[in-house]
């Protein structure tokens, strides 16, 4: 009898291990997707430093070439084998997206509108990431998904808007199509991380941009001529090493442990993070609006978190 009750706890054990193992997964994933949100927070502050010192092409080739070297160093000192040919299509969307367009089109587009107004860009991006998800993994959130990503990016559109004064500038068509473009790039970045680290799909990424990224940095520098400064160069290192590579790291890992639409989400939390950042680091003033916005925006990324696809 005891041995049969014995045969029985183990078998309730080897059950549940699984289990357990799939919920540590979640959760570290769930935490390596918002060190990504927290690090890209930080994008657009920094980016607008990198602007008092660089050009706006320069600031961009510059810190995809940095980034590149940093990512490349870290491939060859791991000696990581070239990836299969069958992933050299998805790099090549990842690099044009998230490496170069994003990175070119919210640099442009700084150059006239404040990182309040840009952050609309951010607070679209959740909706957008996971219908290109879905179009291109077949995923099928559940209702109350989508039901919380509208109303969550709904909220942070009115605010980032509200923040602008409700104005249009010239800047939202870079926004806009940095948008679709950055979609495209998470989208596919987070399938091909569930066949090669997370690390891997940003850094090869990066490596292939670097024959373009490169030679544009030395034709960049030669037209704009680099002003050095501390926030210049803080705001280059950032956006090189923080946004375009560590950043990316983790939320490639977190979007291939939770699913793509359901990391997506956590970003809706950036718009607001990225004001906190603007408060402190550039001066700007944040309305009483905020902590309204930000208690909306954390009820929908809980009820995102909740759904079941």
């Amino acid at each position: 009898m005891r041995a049969q009750s014995s045969a029985i706890q183990r078998s309730e054990i080897a059950v549940a291990a699984p289990e357990v193992d799939t919920r540590a997964s979640r959760r570290s994933g769930t935490l390596q997707a918002a060190l990504g949100v927290t690090a890209f927070s930080l994008t657009f502050p920094a980016t607008a430093w990198g602007l008092e010192g660089f050009g706006p092409w320069s600031l961009v080739a510059v810190r995809s070439a940095l980034a590149a070297v940093v990512a490349g160093g870290c491939l060859l000192a791991l000696r990581v084998p070239v990836p299969a040919r069958e992933y050299r299509t998805g790099l090549a969307v990842v690099a044009a997206g998230v490496v170069l367009g994003f990175p070119l089109l919210t640099t442009l587009a700084l150059r006239t509108s404040s990182t309040a107004h840009a952050a609309v860009v951010v607070g679209l991006l959740p909706l957008t990431t996971a219908l290109f998800s879905s179009l291109r993994t077949g995923a099928r959130p559940s209702r109350l998904f989508w039901g919380a990503a509208l109303a969550g990016a709904a909220a942070v559109i009115a605010f980032t808007v509200q923040q602008s004064g409700g104005a249009l500038t010239r800047a939202d068509a870079c926004l806009f199509g940095a948008l679709l473009i950055c979609a495209a790039g998470y989208t596919e970045g987070g399938r091909l991380a569930r066949s090669m680290p997370g690390w891997q799909v940003i850094g090869w990424a990066l490596v292939l941009c670097l024959p373009l990224s490169l030679p544009g940095a030395l034709v960049a520098l030669s037209y704009e001529p680099a002003r050095l400064s501390a926030h210049s160069v803080a705001g280059l290192l950032w956006v090189a090493v923080g946004s375009q590579f560590l950043g990316l790291v983790v939320w490639y890992r977190g979007m291939a442990a939770i699913g793509v639409p359901k990391a997506s989400q956590l970003q809706l939390a950036q718009p607001l993070l990225t004001l906190v950042w603007s408060v402190l680091l550039l001066g700007e003033r944040l309305t009483p609006a905020a902590p309204l916005t930000a208690a909306a925006v954390l009820v929908c990324i809980a009820l995102t978190q909740r759904a079941r696809g």
